[in-house]
């Protein structure tokens, strides 16, 4: 049935097109509305800090073979030492546990995130399930397997269809991920249009965010450093190099018979 299938041109400008458009002016209004909501979070130096350094730390665990056994060792002295390390003489205060129900700018955040992503989300899937339910929109270029039946043709129950026919709903997320490039054109590449940029920050300052209790944290890391060992893994790379590298005078001979 897939290869049969013959769509009316009226589709292109009666729900193709639309439904482009449509995603593209929320993200624009998206962008404006995050501006307009947007406020400069207060940021705890001494909690970057730490975190930093815990980073640090776990980079050098897992990347310290790269640098020479003098560097390494110089870095984890920095950490690790019993008089002056890091993380022997840093003494934090356990911060308490922040409750989001009872911190008015969390919930505040919360409702912004929830009102700039989560809404118009529903509110634009819920008009076209309503205008363009069962519509077949497009057609990708390449053959699919069934597994993308459920993930492109949302709305559209047809075992018979090809896995390679696009719903209308389908095209619709389609465009929220897809249009980033255009948002990035349009608006430039720090832009709020894009949803997946409030999970990356969400990820970014989960990475920055320190324990409660800092102290044992920097415990933990220090009997980690402090049983790790160097093994320089580029001992012997200029001889490994030189043997792989072809020499000079066989491209002299190659350039002299050509």
């Amino acid at each position: 049935m897939g290869d049969d299938l013959l769509l009316d041109s009226s589709i292109r400008f009666w729900v193709v097109l639309p439904i482009v458009f449509v995603t593209f002016l929320v993200g624009i209004i998206r962008h404006h509305v995050a501006i307009l909501l947007h406020a400069d979070k207060k940021i705890d130096l001494q909690q970057v800090v730490d975190s930093q350094a815990l980073i640090r730390s776990r980079m050098l665990r897992e990347n310290g073979k790269y640098l020479p056994k003098q560097a390494f060792l110089m870095r984890k002295h920095y950490f690790n030492d019993e008089e002056s390390g890091f993380f022997k003489k840093q003494k934090r205060k356990a911060a308490p546990a922040k409750n989001p129900m009872t911190d008015p700018s969390m919930m505040t955040d919360m409702m912004k995130g929830n009102m700039t992503n989560v809404l118009p989300m529903i509110i634009i899937g819920g008009w076209i399930n309503w205008a363009f339910s069962g519509f077949v929109a497009t057609k990708v270029p390449f053959p699919l397997t069934l597994r993308f039946k459920p993930m492109l043709q949302r709305g559209i129950d047809l075992a018979s269809l090809d896995a390679s026919w696009v719903s209308s709903a389908s095209w619709y997320f389609l465009n929220v991920f897809g249009l980033r490039s255009v948002y990035t054109l349009v608006l430039g590449a720090d832009n709020e249009a894009d949803p997946s940029r409030a999970l990356q920050e969400q990820m970014t300052g989960a990475a920055m965010t320190m324990p409660q209790d800092p102290n044992k944290a920097f415990k933990a890391e220090w009997e980690s450093l402090e049983i790790t060992s160097h093994s320089y893994a580029l001992e012997s790379v200029e001889d490994e190099l030189l043997t792989q590298t072809p020499y000079i005078e066989d491209f002299c001979v190659k350039e002299k018979y050509q």
